[in-house]
């Protein structure tokens, strides 16, 4: 027989997840461990070797094989705990290493309209403020969600570049975004030479802020930053490439001990490509001018080119922006700078972020950007009751 489990299918950002609260899991599946893996697998339809994930609620792209487990938080200045799965779509895993962004965006309505938060915090109408524990990097994130006669208001006239109609604007605060415990910059340096097999010797920033990042130079690995995703998502040898070098970075900022291990946390870090600002047109059709941008990045996820851009590597891209001297940077045009707009392969994101230096070390205090969110679908999903 199948099982029932109650769930909310959700796009926040520009990505699709699955959520559920914790204490509606299989009693198996509320602590972390191999049941919960894989009911999250079969719930997206992984893994799936025709890579469609045809028997589930994955859309066959890392930005749908998404899962979210909510529960009221544990810690008293919080109001949620918020722990994210990216799901692997044709290989039977699920990486917790590291937080999703863009999903962030949708964490705050469902705490407000699932009983998460408390009621005497949401005004009937205005905005209500969501303290959000990320548990997976074990950091604050708030979110501003506007409400409406009591609910949360999801429509509006906020347009986010990568999806379709405008929604209701949701603001993102990443506290302290450095992620882990290591310093922001885990070699100590803005760039790095980065030696790669097979490719050369590459500068890179490689960054803990929002999402383990490794940024290089479009020029310096034969692109220009105006790539769109059939670009690169059908050159086998260059997904190849941006593996290899996403790895050797992992090497190098300590993530993993070995080359090897990069497969097994697929998720992080994350590998991206930068380009001073120039004329495109996006995957939509709409002209992007260079006047319109400070710099052009390109960035992969779970091994593809994202169709947008990660809402953790935006964090990323605006620390970066704002520490003079990194690749980041310097493709910005260098100086000081608060606050970012970057092309992307669907149009642009303004993201800010607040740097300092604290004894020889910079340090981001904050991070900022605007997403929406908006219920596809909730009620139950279902899953064979010997899957896990």
């Amino acid at each position: 027989m199948q099982i029932k489990i109650p769930a909310v299918y959700y796009r926040g950002g520009t990505s699709k997840g699955v959520f559920f609260k914790r204490s509606d899991l299989p009693e198996a599946a509320q602590e972390a461990g191999e049941a919960r893996d894989k009911i999250l697998l079969r719930v997206l339809g992984s893994p799936d070797p025709y890579g469609k994930q045809i028997d589930g609620l994955g859309n066959a792209s890392s930005s749908t094989s998404k899962a979210v487990i909510l529960d009221k938080s544990s810690r008293t200045d919080h109001d949620v705990d918020y722990l994210f799965g990216q799901v692997s779509i044709d290989k039977p895993f699920v990486d917790w290493s590291g937080n999703c962004g863009n999903l962030t965006a949708a964490v705050g309505a469902f705490a407000i309209s699932n009983g998460l938060v408390d009621p005497a915090k949401i005004p009937e109408n205005g905005i209500c403020t969501v303290r959000i524990w990320q548990k997976n990097i074990n950091k604050t994130i708030i979110a501003h969600v506007p409400m409406q006669n009591g609910e949360v208001l999801e429509t509006g006239d906020f347009e986010l570049d990568g999806v379709t109609f405008p929604a209701a604007e949701v603001q993102i605060e990443f506290l302290d975004p450095a992620d882990g415990e290591g310093d922001m910059f885990p070699t100590g340096n803005l760039v790095d030479d980065l030696d790669v097999p097979g490719v050369g010797v590459l500068k890179a920033t490689l960054i803990n802020s929002g999402i383990p990042t490794v940024f290089v130079n479009a020029a310096d690995i034969g692109y220009t930053g105006k790539e769109l995703q059939d670009d690169i998502n059908n050159d086998a040898a260059a997904l190849e490439k941006f593996e290899t070098i996403r790895a050797y970075g992992a090497l190098k900022m300590g993530l993993i001990k070995d080359v090897a291990e990069a497969a097994t946390r697929a998720h992080t870090p994350k590998i991206a490509f930068v380009a001073p600002s120039a004329d495109y047109v996006s995957s939509s059709g709409k002209p992007v001018a260079a006047g319109d941008i400070d710099l052009l990045v390109r960035a992969l996820s779970m091994g593809k080119l994202h169709h947008a851009m990660m809402g953790t590597a935006s964090v990323a891209i605006a620390t970066a922006a704002a520490v003079p001297g990194t690749l980041v940077n310097l493709a910005a045009g260098g100086g000081e700078r608060q606050e970012v707009t970057f092309g992307h392969p669907s149009g642009t994101l303004r993201v800010g972020a607040a740097a300092e230096q604290q004894n020889g070390k910079w340090t981001a205090t904050k991070a900022v950007m605007s997403r929406s969110a908006r219920v596809i679908m909730e009620g139950w999903v279902r899953v064979p009751e010997d899957c896990f």
